[in-house]
């Protein structure tokens, strides 16, 4: 698409260790041997660790991507959910982090 700088938000820190560190011999090594072959492209990336809460689009859509096969997925419609925390994004809505404390 023509992109130039590209910011990759992940709310897996493992990932991110994974893509900087990960050997041959990892089981998911061909996917990441696939993100360093994209990093090393002629363009920018920055891959950042942001909390669920911080992106619950990005949470929503990874999770609708669960357990399907590797590929490229489009959403041509969104559903109703996604239209709602797209809405909440847009106006600068933030949603809260639960946390047990016992």
């Amino acid at each position: 698409m023509g992109f130039r700088q590209v910011q990759v938000q992940t709310d897996s820190l493992s990932s991110i260790h994974l893509i900087g560190s990960a050997g041959e011999r990892h089981p998911h090594s061909a996917w990441i041997s696939e993100i360093r072959r994209l990093q090393s492209l002629d363009w920018q990336v920055e891959i950042i660790h942001v909390y669920r809460e911080g992106n619950v689009v990005a949470d929503y859509l990874a999770s609708l991507g669960h357990g399907r096969p590797p590929g490229d997925h489009f959403v041509d419609a969104p559903s109703p959910l996604l239209n709602y925390w797209l809405y909440f994004d847009c106006i600068g809505v933030l949603t809260p982090r639960l946390v047990n404390i016992n």
